[in-house]
């Protein structure tokens, strides 16, 4: 049986517009898109609200926090994962890569140790139809720990896998190039004095050399061979941009410095910076300010990163401060990051796309996410 639904008197927001209007949605697909109102009863009234696409987002921590809301803890599977999708679906985001830590450089952490329970969940939760949204999986591969290739090995074939990033977060390799900030960054974090920090920074590199270079060929050529798209991390120089596109890489995960967000920008990769670092004005780590690259003309996408929240709050923060339009700041989150990962039934709101859509109020200069519709069906 057909199911149609009806959005009126909104302001819609195209790929390259905006303009107040009616979205016609049949069988989970926008069928018309129209600047006229439409008068029958049963239409939704949006009362001027924005009508957004739902957004894509392509790398987000935000599940280890409900698997581990505290060091230590070991919270239920699949109820993590459901309080993760509440959260993510709240958002405004309808597509969502959840990223896996296959490796972490400081050991054995909860991240590594929750790995398996945490793409058991997504699997399941999937296969039983139970999220609100369309979970996807990142996988994240830690190239200096010792079981990073193993790893990918167990779990890259997956169906729900759609994306696979190269990271190496070897003390001073890419995220800080400056070594005070990066003692001072372990050391708060992670509670480590001075000479922890010195053991932990030298059994890092030991593995970096050891591993890091055969990993890297390694995964690369398992992500060519399924023709999955790859992200380099927190690239820092021209040299580790040359690296990522020798790799085939498409996506620039979190350039750390104006060079290396530069040479992604020239060689064609999509840069992705973190709308946290947007919304605070700079980098936790001190590096690059997201809207620096973003006036610059070097953003392709916008990513939640730890707080998923801060999309639609960095979204609608970019016209005034990046003197760009809402529909081009909107396209960060939506059209730019499906089609970087081939989704190109989604993104935008056009005729025949997924009824993926979010309604937004803003109450003074606060975007507020009132409801949320995923292929149609109203999940928020």
């Amino acid at each position: 049986m057909s199911t149609e639904a009806v959005f009126t008197n909104g302001r819609i927001i195209t790929a390259d517009a905006e303009f107040t209007g009616t979205v016609v949605v049949r069988d989970g697909r926008i069928a018309v898109l129209s600047d006229s109102r439409a008068r029958m009863p049963e239409a939704i009234d949006l009362d001027g609200d924005y009508l957004l696409p739902g957004f894509v987002e392509l790398h987000t921590d935000n599940l280890e926090k409900h698997f581990a809301p505290r060091p230590g803890v070991v919270w239920p599977s699949v109820p993590a994962l459901i309080a993760h999708d509440t959260q993510i679906a709240a958002a405004g985001i309808t597509t969502v890569f959840d990223s896996l830590a296959l490796g972490d450089v400081r050991g054995e952490t909860d991240r590594v140790r929750n790995r398996e329970r945490m793409v058991e969940a997504i699997c399941s939760a999937v296969e039983r139809r139970l999220p609100r949204v369309d979970h996807r999986m990142h996988l994240r591969c830690e190239i200096v720990a010792n079981d990073a290739v193993d790893a990918v090995d167990r779990w890259i074939d997956l169906p729900l896998v759609g994306l696979i990033s190269i990271n190496d977060h070897t003390p001073g390799q890419r995220q800080f190039l400056d070594p005070e900030k990066l003692r001072l960054y372990h050391t708060k974090k992670y509670g480590m004095t001075n000479d922890e920090f010195e053991v932990f920074q030298t059994e890092a590199l030991t593995l970096h050399a050891k591993n890091a270079v055969r990993h890297r060929s390694e995964i690369v050529s398992r992500a060519q061979a399924r023709a999955l798209p790859i992200a380099s991390h927190d690239d820092a120089t021209s040299e580790h941009v040359r690296e990522a596109v020798q790799n085939g890489m498409t996506i620039a995960e979190f350039p750390t410095t104006r060079e290396a967000a530069h040479a992604s920008h020239e060689a064609g990769l999509a840069v992705l910076v973190g709308a946290p670092n947007l919304v605070l004005g700079g980098s936790h780590s001190g590096n690059i300010a997201a809207i620096d690259l973003v006036r610059a003309g070097q953003v392709d996408i916008l990513s939640s990163d730890y707080v998923p929240a801060s999309l639609i709050e960095g979204v609608f923060r970019l016209p005034a401060a990046a003197g760009i339009s809402l529909p081009e700041a909107v396209k960060l989150a939506s059209l730019n990051p499906a089609h970087v990962v081939s989704l190109n039934d989604r993104g935008e709101i056009a005729v025949g796309k997924r009824a993926d859509l979010m309604r937004v109020r803003t109450v003074g200069d606060a975007p507020v996410v009132r409801s949320v519709w995923c292929e149609g069906e109203r999940v928020v």
